[in-house]
């Protein structure tokens, strides 16, 4: 008999070349158990280890019952009984037919590579690595060890054979990568293809990170954009020079020059009819102040200058201050703070007709009075925030009016409602170049209104899908914790902890806002 089961990228397992259908693994035991079988040396495990991964808070008894079980509905939907053979308490995967197992020929495929050091055997075994072990369960804790260890190898066999573009598949964010294809461009005088991998590289730190390129990276840009002359560079090749060093110096603790930077860099963007890098430099502006404890007093002289004296591009200005002003909502000193702000700034607003001044005045209004327990006032000020936020066609702030009033209607038990919100919500957030932050929040807002326990797990799994390399880390942790939350109340705790984990180190990178409180909440 030969049995091939796949868990790179997918799992699957077939039976003398007949796949076995996924509704057969229809008990998540059975399916578990082949998977730890098939990872495990020699393919075998105690039966205690098993009982001990899969049910440690069980009593021997009730997990050896659950192991039987197991064992049983394994059996059933590999079609043949001597595919689990039991044997002195040992628990074996077919002892007595031909096994073959994508991980297994991968890392025997991959160790032999890296020993003899041939490109082409790089390359072979590159090709057997068919994706992340088992991506349907993420947050299973016994498969983290495994997991890591396979990427690595293949992390390793990429580096090893200067396989630069699979390695920015497998992270994004990886800069030796990115680097040595930029070289690679600028070797062949390719500007184009040097200039795309350095704004695909600063995207993802930016998302990943919340950083930006090395100064040694800007260089090799800046050279890309020498290759056909000053005269050829574009302004928005400029200015996403002039933001990667404001980074560099945000990041170096040089405030004040970034502010400079951001405030040189917005006004070329404002020249060039730029509305997305307008955002971005006001974001630089932003972050600049908020490191000084300056947000508010910045926030305030912006707001009263752009929505006097250059309206068309107020939203724009504000879709980099949006973050800013979620993260203030929530700060030591409180919502009220910024509740005031809000008020003085709506006056302001209004005298200058500014709609998208009064839709952001009015949802900040909106927030700090949800915040504050009043949903009556919080949703008369948020549904006219989304009235004039999109008169004034400013979409990220439309979408987080729709995203509390989502929160609005969950709170009052009306999942219906909220669902409909949230379709909106994701709809509008396409349009928005912060669309990735945008969607994972709805993402986490559609697993707290998922109506029953078979569409919560289906959002919970749509919701993992966007975890990727590159997705912004503060704006997932409402994904993380509203995932924990669920699973704990349908009793899946075997995957909350992971989640928890993975929260509680991103909480540590970003200082602040509800996140501290939302894993208190969760855990």
């Amino acid at each position: 008999m030969r049995v091939s089961i796949h868990l790179l990228g997918r799992f699957a397992v077939s039976v003398d070349g007949r796949p076995i259908p996924a509704a057969d693994w229809r008990r998540d035991r059975a399916s578990a158990l082949v998977k730890l079988l098939a990872l495990r040396s020699a393919h075998r495990i105690h039966r205690e280890q098993a009982m001990e991964i899969f049910w440690p808070d069980a009593d021997p008894e009730a997990a050896g019952a659950n192991l039987r079980k197991a064992i049983h509905f394994a059996r059933r939907a590999l079609g043949a009984y001597d595919l689990i053979e039991v044997s002195n308490d040992i628990v074996s995967l077919a002892p007595h037919a031909e096994l073959e197992i994508d991980a297994e020929s991968f890392e025997a495929a991959a160790k032999a590579a890296l020993r003899g050091g041939d490109r082409s055997a790089y390359e072979r075994a590159a090709d057997l690595y068919g994706g992340r072990l088992l991506p349907d369960d993420l947050f299973v804790e016994w498969l983290d060890t495994p997991r890591a260890q396979l990427q690595q190898r293949y992390s390793d066999l990429l580096r090893a054979g200067g396989l630069w573009q699979r390695l920015i598949a497998l992270d994004p964010a990886d800069e030796q990568a990115q680097c040595a294809l930029m070289q690679a461009a600028l070797d062949a005088s390719n500007r184009v293809e040097a200039i795309r991998q350095f704004n695909q590289l600063r995207d993802n730190l930016h998302a990943e990170l919340g950083v930006g390129p090395s100064a040694a990276t800007i260089a090799l840009y800046e050279k890309a954009l020498a290759l056909s002359g000053a005269a050829t560079v574009s302004p928005s090749e400029r200015i996403r020079t002039s933001l990667a060093w404001g980074l560099v110096h945000l990041q170096s603790g040089e405030f004040d020059k970034a502010s400079e930077i951001a405030r040189h860099t917005r006004d070329l963007a404002l020249g060039a009819d730029l509305p997305r890098e307008v955002g971005e430099a006001s974001a630089l502006l932003g972050l600049a102040s908020m490191m000084r404890a300056q947000w508010p007093q910045l926030f305030r002289s912006e707001f009263i200058e752009w929505v006097r004296a250059k309206p068309a591009f107020v939203q724009h200005v504000f879709d980099g201050h949006l973050c800013l002003s979620e993260f203030c909502l929530c700060s030591a000193s409180g919502h009220a703070e910024v509740a005031g702000l809000a008020r003085e700034l709506l006056t302001v607003a209004e005298e200058a007709g500014s709609n998208a001044g009064r839709g952001l005045a009015c949802l900040l209004l909106g927030e700090a009075a949800l915040f504050s327990g009043d949903l009556d006032e919080a949703e008369r000020h948020l549904t006219e925030a989304e009235r004039l936020l999109l008169e004034a066609d400013a979409v990220a702030g439309r979408v987080l009016a729709i995203e509390r009033l989502a929160e609005i209607a969950l709170e009052r038990g009306q999942k219906w409602r909220a669902s409909r919100l949230i379709q909106r919500g994701l709809t509008d957030a396409e349009r928005s170049w912060l669309s990735p932050h945008l969607i994972m929040r709805m993402q986490a807002l559609a697993v707290r209104a998922a109506a029953t326990p078979k569409m919560v797990a289906q959002e919970i799994l749509a919701g993992d899908r966007l975890l990727t390399h590159g997705a912004c880390q503060p704006c997932s942790m409402a994904l993380r914790t509203a995932s924990a939350i669920a699973l704990a109340e349908a009793g899946e705790l075997d995957q909350v902890d992971r989640r928890l984990n993975d929260a509680e180190r991103i909480a540590g990178m970003w200082h602040g806002g509800p996140w501290a409180a939302a894993l208190w909440e969760a855990r």
